[in-house]
């Protein structure tokens, strides 16, 4: 095993793909002497060269329009998408054109297109650059949505989404990028659709993504010193989902907890309440909760952006309620 931080996870992925087949490679606003706008693809012009890694213009539907016909006529581009609020501008590509593609054809054409994006609320960046809208992808047949919360998920998820023939979405936290965690020596892909359990427990299970699965992992340990077992979850990948993990776990415990950064108002958490509900509503000793961000615009004051979205304190509140103690 290896030492890396979820930034450097994420960039030895591409570098290695890069290196294997060169019909990978990278573009974006700045990736390329700025090393992007987060610093993740630092490096990489040096040993790749423009042709590989390529700057673009500031237009989001360029980008994503450029990287569909490249993996049509069989290449696997990665694109950056500097910030996850800026794949509005790129919809109808993504939506329309890289979903639809496969399906419309009969299998003929295929879009092994990966979008990096990165987003999420903590360091003051603003309304229009801290959202998270990963469930908005997750409503669209034919995208893979990907969330991976520790290095060693990003750096084999990557992977696989690099070398999966369907677009796929692939999130990334701000905040998660100094996170340092242990990956193995050698690289090993990653299953879409296979969760982690982060935590055994035996009272509730809390299933959270991104930023919040740390936040989770908190909160499981300030209950465990009030008598409460909290089991971990994480889906890393949204769509698809690993239904029967989620099933599994929360038949073991017969309570949920849903925790996301997204606004709680139509967030992932619905889809993962809706499926126990239908696959293990018999089990529930209570109903499921939901933590999540409350329905505003993330703020730019620290301190009022700090109130808007959820930390451990709101998980442990959630698991608490749902186990009578509040």
């Amino acid at each position: 095993m290896v030492t890396m931080t979820y930034r450097e996870a994420v960039r030895d992925a591409m570098a290695q793909a890069m290196r294997a087949d060169p019909d990978v490679f990278v573009m974006g606003e700045d990736i390329a002497e700025m090393g992007g706008s987060m610093g993740v693809t630092q490096g990489m012009l040096e040993e790749f060269g423009p042709e590989r890694v390529r700057n673009t213009p500031i237009s989001e539907m360029a980008i994503v329009g450029a990287g569909i016909g490249a993996a049509m006529q069989g290449m696997r581009p990665i694109v950056e998408i500097m910030y996850e609020d800026f794949t509005t501008l790129a919809m109808e590509q993504i939506v329309n054109q890289a979903a639809k593609h496969r399906y419309m054809s009969g299998g003929q054409l295929s879009v092994p297109l990966t979008i990096r994006t990165q987003g999420g609320a903590g360091w003051s960046p603003g309304a229009q650059h801290a959202q998270q809208v990963e469930a908005w992808f997750c409503h669209v047949p034919g995208l893979k949505v990907v969330y991976p919360s520790t290095p060693a998920d990003a750096r084999a998820l990557l992977w696989s989404s690099i070398y999966d023939d369907n677009c796929v979405l692939f999130f990334e936290h701000r905040l998660l990028y100094p996170l340092k965690g242990e990956v193995p020596d050698e690289l090993e892909p990653l299953e879409l659709g296979s969760a982690r359990v982060h935590r055994e427990g035996e009272d509730v299970t809390v299933v959270a993504i991104g930023r919040l699965v740390h936040e989770a992992l908190k909160a499981a340990e300030a209950a465990e010193a009030e008598g409460i077992s909290v089991e971990v979850l994480d889906p890393r990948t949204l769509l698809p989902l690993d239904e029967d993990a989620l099933v599994r776990s929360v038949r073991k415990t017969s309570r949920c907890v849903v925790a996301h950064e997204a606004v709680v108002r139509m967030g992932f958490g619905a889809e993962i309440a809706a499926v126990v509900q239908e696959r293990a509503f018999d089990h529930l000793d209570a109903p499921v909760e939901r933590v999540g961000a409350k329905f505003c615009p993330v703020p730019f004051a620290p301190v009022m952006e700090q109130w808007v979205v959820p930390h451990m304190e709101d998980v442990l509140a959630a698991i608490r309620r749902t186990v009578g103690r509040e």
